[in-house]
């Protein structure tokens, strides 16, 4: 089982990763074969151990990729060689080839276990080229609302007490550098918290101080890595949406906690909440458009990330506030904040 998972990690890159070439002797190993060749649909792209004739591998290949099935051949000194496809996403991909006279059902067994790590390899790039694509769209709509009202507040602040508009100014600066930030697709949970601190100092103002704001995080979270610009869409999602149209005084919080392998990232306000009909459907995208894009994004990014059970969990109903949970592993591979 543990050479299963170390195929699967050498695989992880697909067939023109780093880590092909380990692959190929972990293979030769599992096999007990003298030698064999991973090859793409172009031809060999990494092999270990003894090989037979580049002639008689292209032969073997070419009867794989016409025919999709094994292909086998005797060699002069009576050794077999043995050739399998391998599959991504039910298409043809690419071929094992061992020699030495290997089991043919060892070899079969080798293949589906190579197209399973390359079939997971795949998914793995289209997360992230997904996850990417969605982050860029977020950036693209860091809301027009706050800036103007913001600006607004600031400009209104000049003459009546200059001293906090300047502090204010430098907030929003480097609220916006934060957001348009080119340094990598994750940061850590004390880079958001900061930014999101920035937001709210901005977002009091605008509210004439009759908003309340709590923030505990936890120590043990401040250093995990998460999708760039996930808690801030939130907030600013329930300060719209939930605060905005409350009457009087407004509370909100944000808190992060460690829950076993887990970061736990909740955002609480008292607004005017929503029905969980709603809730489901800005999730879901098919919310109205002005509400569902910053909370939709943010969870179809995680999902992308994490898997589809890592989602935000929404506890609200009307009159009653709106609870927004983020729960994601602590470590995970690949997720390093820059």
């Amino acid at each position: 089982m543990r050479q299963v998972h170390a195929l699967g990690v050498d695989l992880r890159d697909g067939l023109h990763g780093r880590s092909v070439h380990a692959a190929a002797k972990r293979l030769r190993r599992l096999l007990s074969a003298d030698g064999v060749v991973l090859a793409d649909l172009d031809g060999p792209v990494a092999g270990h151990g003894g090989r037979p004739d580049p002639e008689e591998v292209e032969s073997l290949l070419a009867q794989v990729f016409e025919y999709g099935g094994n292909a086998r051949t005797r060699l002069g000194d009576g050794t077999t060689v043995y050739a399998v496809p391998l599959t991504v996403a039910d298409e043809l991909a690419g071929a094992l080839v061992a020699c030495g006279d290997p089991v043919e059902a060892d070899v079969e067994a080798a293949a589906a276990l190579v197209s399973d790590s390359l079939d997971h390899a795949a998914l793995r790039r289209a997360r992230d080229r997904i996850a990417a694509a969605d982050l860029r769209t977020l950036r693209a709509q860091i809301s027009p609302h706050f800036v103007h009202n913001a600006l607004a507040v600031i400009a209104a602040l000049v003459r009546t007490d200059p001293d906090r508009a300047r502090h204010l100014l430098s907030d929003f600066a480097d609220y916006l550098r934060y957001g348009f930030s080119e340094k990598g697709d994750y940061a850590t949970v004390a880079d958001e918290l900061e930014a999101v601190q920035t937001y709210l100092e901005l977002q009091r103002a605008r509210f004439h101080d009759r908003l309340d704001i709590t923030v505990r995080m936890a120590p043990e979270v401040l250093p995990v890595a998460i999708p760039f610009l996930v808690v801030q869409p939130i907030v600013e999602n329930a300060i719209r949406h939930g605060l905005e149209r409350k009457e009087g005084r407004g509370h909100i919080s944000v808190s992060g906690f460690g829950e076993g392998p887990l970061c736990v990232i909740e955002i609480e306000d008292d607004g005017v909440g929503m029905h969980p009909d709603l809730a489901r459907s800005l999730l879901a995208g098919t919310g109205p458009e002005s509400r569902s894009i910053g909370l939709a994004n943010v969870d179809q990014r995680l999902r992308a990330v994490y898997g589809p059970e890592y989602g935000l969990v929404i506890e609200t109903a009307l009159g009653e506030g709106t609870k927004v949970t983020v729960r994601v592993p602590r470590f995970t591979r690949g997720v390093v904040a820059q």
